[in-house]
């Protein structure tokens, strides 16, 4: 018997590792349908979600997913994710659920500051109101503890009060995988099945299950401003300043949330795989990297969260 060659040792442990995550997130997909009664499943056409969305055909099967898929819209999301999260729905024969910001601004429960607010903090507001609408009792979220420290706090199984609201310090253990599902009236769960994932993971995954992204996620020329340490895209949302000189980069988006607050990194990555050696080489995490909102300490992530984020 001929032994392995390094590469070969190599790929097989990637592998192994990847069908753990891969376990543990199918069992977390089922625990959800089998402990709750109204569930729904966080759908933005992001990599996360989509990644999650594989893993759920696994659990159930192509076309058995047995909650619906939910967005919650701010109206200024780029239209590539937003048509494949669409088409990806159709494709699975899923219920697709959109609720957006801007009813919310119709209905007065939310008010920007200015018209040029972000609107991204805003989504707590029409999150909640949809659970509300359907009588949610549990929330499916693509969110890993990699991404920011007040993520790193979270439970897989994280409790909301009857205000939608998270009490880092009164979690409920999660020992030896048992979770604790108990609910009293007007409270919910948000569930996140890939916590122990990290960006490495899920482009390893990506690129393994052959999974098909929105195209932002690769390499494509654009218009961009140096602003504050990030790349920022020109658009009518996100217009240059005086001060500031249009150049065109060769960019991706290493996550893809609203376009007043989500920028590209440079990058000549045209696949999966040649993802997983940039982010082998990354050094700041994708929302370090990529979140203006995420570096004003007013809108810090744990404050957000506290007040129904996802």
């Amino acid at each position: 018997m001929n032994a392995r060659t390094e590469p070969e040792l190599l790929h097989s442990l990637s592998n192994q590792h990847l069908d753990a995550l891969e376990e543990e997130t199918i069992f977390i997909l089922r625990e959800v349908a089998a402990a709750f009664e109204r569930p729904a499943l966080l759908f933005s056409g992001g990599k996360d979600s989509l990644v999650m969305l594989r893993c759920a055909e696994k659990a159930f099967g192509a076309g058995r997913i047995p909650y619906p898929l939910l967005m919650i819209d701010t109206g200024h999301n780029f239209p590539e994710v937003t048509d494949f999260r669409d088409f990806r729905a159709k494709e699975l024969g899923a219920k697709l659920i959109v609720r957006s910001v801007e009813d919310s601004m119709q209905r007065g429960t939310v008010r920007l500051a200015h018209p040029g607010e972000s609107r991204n903090v805003h989504q707590s507001v029409t999150l909640l109101e949809a659970i509300e609408e359907f009588r949610f009792d549990a929330l499916i979220g693509g969110a890993r503890r990699d991404e920011e420290k007040a993520r790193a706090k979270e439970r897989i199984f994280s409790h909301r009060d009857s205000f939608g609201q998270w009490q880092p310090k009164a979690q409920r253990p999660e020992l030896w995988s048992l979770f604790n599902t108990r609910l009293h009236p007007g409270e919910h769960f948000r569930v996140f099945p890939i916590s122990n994932w990290t960006e490495l993971d899920v482009w390893q995954y990506i690129e393994r299950e052959h999974i098909a992204l929105p195209s932002l996620y690769y390499s494509h020329p654009r218009e961009v401003v140096e602003r504050k340490g990030l790349l920022v895209p020109v658009t009518e949302l996100t217009p240059r300043l005086a001060s500031e000189q249009v150049v065109v980069r060769d960019v991706r988006f290493r996550t893809v949330g609203d376009i007043t607050c989500t920028c590209p990194v440079e990058s000549l990555a045209s696949s999966a795989a040649e993802i997983v050696i940039e982010t082998l080489a990354a050094d700041v995490s994708e929302r370090g990297a990529t979140r203006m909102d995420d570096k004003t300490s007013d809108a810090s992530m744990e404050k957000r969260k506290k007040d129904g984020y996802f």
